[in-house]
């Protein structure tokens, strides 16, 4: 930027984008100057480097607004976990289930994890029923993005919720 660019000759942008040719640095400062404006290196590995006039704090505010707009905007998507055993009471699945329903409606994808223990693994059949069982019942709040699969000594399944989360 200004006296800072080292090269002798530049290519010269103005601030309305025209192209003023190859100068010296120089002219090219002084040029900018009269405009009250910055001269600013936008490609030095160019051969001779091409520069611009513009005003360059404007040019960085600009970006920065950019930058703002941009994470605003964004979403983070959360992964809840819940975790449930093959021998579940009917009261404790009620309960998880109402854990899965309030993480979905929040917009939050849920991982639920059947554990196995012992001589349980020799019944996934009964955890891969359980999870089904629970995708069923909360099919329109969210849906399967998993299905349920073993990994090692649990059962995985995820689901991601169906529509945008209530405020």
């Amino acid at each position: 930027m200004n006296e800072r660019i080292r090269a002798s000759e530049v290519r010269l942008i103005s601030e309305k984008g025209e192209q003023l040719g190859i100068k010296t640095i120089k002219e090219a400062l002084t040029i900018a100057d009269e405009s009250s404006l910055d001269l600013v290196e936008v490609a030095p590995q160019a051969n001779p480097p091409v520069c611009r006039i513009m005003d360059y704090g404007k040019y960085k505010y600009e970006q920065e607004q950019k930058a703002k707009k941009a994470k605003k905007h964004q979403t983070f998507t959360v992964i809840k976990e819940i975790k449930f055993r093959p021998k579940i009471g009917q009261h404790d699945y009620e309960t998880k289930k109402r854990h899965v329903e309030r993480f979905l409606n929040q917009g939050n994808k849920v991982k639920v994890t059947m554990m196995f223990r012992g001589r349980e693994m020799t019944h996934t059949d009964l955890g891969k029923k359980i999870l089904e069982q629970l995708a069923d019942e909360l099919q329109e709040l969210g849906t399967m993005e998993f299905r349920p699969k073993l990994d090692g000594r649990n059962m995985i399944m995820v689901l991601a919720p169906t529509s945008k989360p209530s405020k």
